[in-house]
């Protein structure tokens, strides 16, 4: 008999420092392709909430000015390194420093501008968000 499965709830955020700077890493998780921090939204956790506590464990920031960008979904991609399903709400937010601090899911990590960005081999989401960024003038614009 086949068991059910579902599509799992996640985040991810676009974070910008005060010099206008984003984060972006690299994971083995994304066949090293780089793309933003995020991760599993927890039973019972806000997706606010989520995502300050990803933000925390994998890259030790804490964020403000948190905007809701726009939801993802992740279909058994074939640069993640395993079939999985997320449905994954994606942010743009700040840090008021770029001192980060990995957890053992970052392999590296870079601080660039939007348009450097897109010179990175990121994966497609993270693609999208820089575009979306760009396309809405954030972080310049917005606070």
């Amino acid at each position: 008999m086949n068991e059910k499965r579902y599509p799992i709830p996640a985040v991810a955020a676009l974070i910008a420092a005060p010099d206008q700077r984003v984060l972006l890493v690299r994971t083995v998780k994304w066949s090293g392709l780089w793309g933003v921090p995020g991760g599993k939204v927890n039973y019972g956790e806000t997706l606010e909430a989520a995502l300050r506590r990803e933000m925390l464990e994998e890259v030790g920031l804490e964020l403000q000015n948190i905007r809701f960008a726009f939801n993802a979904e992740l279909i058994e991609d074939e640069d993640f390194h395993k079939p999985m399903h997320f449905v994954s709400a994606e942010y743009l937010a700040r840090s008021s420093h770029n001192k980060v601090v990995t957890n053992n899911e970052i392999e590296t990590f870079a601080w660039v501008t939007l348009r450097e960005a897109l010179e990175y081999r990121v994966n497609r989401y993270t693609r999208v968000l820089i575009e979306y960024a760009l396309e809405c003038d954030w972080p310049e614009r917005h606070d």
